[in-house]
């Protein structure tokens, strides 16, 4: 294995004095007992999509590579306990095989079961919460290497922090999952008016189970997806080939436009004008994730869901006023709220907007610009992309910012799991 670790955006990296990349959890355990007062800082790795500094240590970086795969299976409950270094997308086949499925997904199912609940990752559909909210039960090895099992009902304050943790707590071990019987989608894609799709944005969100739309900037084109639960006939999920052939020509274009930046919004109006409705109906994990090889950098920000138009109309407007060379859509999803100290979706409906940019780009400009007028809608950040905050934003922006910090602390009071970007959030 090489010695530097890398995320998948190359926005974060590290050079770890130890790498070690356990198989069970008793290794898993015996590493974080056997570590010493000076051992530094330790990091766990999961499929490296989370866009901040989140896991660089230059002292111990644990890959759950190798602890993998189904532990149990309760189909009377509907309950799956998995091994904290499974691939969303693993566990999905898995769980077909069972005839089981996840509630809901994001679209992105690379990111390992630890990684995606801890940063808050989340799909979309308005009477769904973030994939934490899928979390029935959790073991975590703290500090002094104790497994700790938490649940509702067992060790409540430290389970409700362990939902959306950063890793900050501990080292997650294993999950379990609430799932449900497995069941097919109908997708629907569709080209609208922005100004349209804005106006509809409530009945939208309310009529479909899954509602997400896609703006190209510089145009004036809204790319609308919903998804619905069917017994339809199965047409297909769409081919590797033609995935394949559509990442090659964006990324075309998105070299062309770093090269020549004034190239931009013809970009965005091809990708704009390339779509047209379509229709698929599969099984629904087939359906919530696509391939992603187009490498980006990317912030994304939770507003109450009724700010969304505001929102996005603001933006267009900075963006057209400072002429901006966005290639990439700005992409809109809902979800539930929830009560988990750290999650973006905390105490409201929210709807999410990410802004992404080439990862050969500069996005500095354009994301502080997203992110001012986010903030100032009450924007919480994703914490697997891109955001400045530090722990003077914290108390502001979520009401239990304390009771995480406070459960923090007893986990780990010698501030094993705080790397650098973590201490400028949760250090005193």
């Amino acid at each position: 294995m090489s010695s530097e670790w890398r995320n998948w955006a190359g926005t974060a990296s590290c050079h770890p004095q130890h790498w070690e990349t356990p198989a069970s959890e008793e290794e898993l355990r015996e590493l974080v007992a056997g570590l010493g007062p000076g051992a530094g800082t330790l990091r766990v790795a999961g499929s490296a999509h989370s866009f901040p500094p989140v896991v660089p240590s230059g002292d111990v970086l644990v890959s759950l590579e190798n602890y993998t795969g189904i532990v149990a299976i309760d189909e009377a409950a509907q309950q799956v306990t998995v091994r904290a270094g499974t691939p969303l997308s693993d566990l999905s086949s898995e769980l077909a095989d069972y005839g089981l499925a996840m509630e809901n997904l994001g679209d992105i199912d690379d990111q390992t079961v630890a990684g995606a609940i801890s940063t808050g990752t989340h799909g979309t559909g308005s009477d769904l919460g973030i994939l934490s909210t899928q979390v029935a039960r959790m073991g975590l090895i703290t500090a002094d290497g104790t497994v700790v099992e938490c649940s509702p009902d067992e060790r409540p304050d430290l389970f409700r922090a362990a939902q959306v943790s950063l890793g900050a707590l501990g080292v997650i071990s294993t999950v379990t999952l609430d799932v449900v019987p497995a069941y097919d989608l109908e997708l629907r894609t569709r080209p609208m008016a922005l100004e349209v799709c804005l106006d509809r944005l409530p009945e939208l969100r309310s009529e479909n189970r899954h509602f997400e739309f896609f703006w190209f900037p510089h145009t004036e084109t809204a790319f609308v997806k919903t998804m619905n639960r069917t017994d339809a006939e199965r047409t297909g999920t769409g081919g590797d080939f033609d995935s394949r052939v559509e990442n090659l020509a964006w990324e075309g274009l998105c070299r062309l436009s770093t090269r020549f930046p004034s190239t931009a919004p013809y970009a965005t109006r091809v990708a704009a004008w390339s779509f047209s409705p379509d229709r698929a109906v599969g099984p629904s994990h087939e359906l919530f994730a696509h391939d992603r090889t187009v490498r980006f950098a990317e912030s994304e920000w939770s507003i109450p869901a009724d700010e969304i138009a505001p929102a996005i109309r603001e933006l267009k407007r900075w963006i057209e006023r400072h002429d901006e060379p966005v290639t990439f859509p700005v992409e809109v999803r809902y979800t539930a709220g929830d009560d988990i100290p750290l999650s973006p979706a905390y105490g409201r409906e929210s709807g999410f907007v990410a802004v992404h940019k080439y990862h050969r780009k500069p996005h500095d400009r354009y994301f502080e610009a997203a992110a001012s007028i986010l903030r100032e809608r009450d924007g919480r950040p994703h914490w697997g992309k891109l955001h400045s905050l530090d722990a003077t934003d914290g108390p502001d922006l979520y009401p239990e910012w304390d009771t995480f910090r406070r459960v923090r602390e007893e986990c780990d009071p010698g501030r094993l799991f705080l790397n650098d970007h973590l201490d400028r959030l949760f250090g005193q």
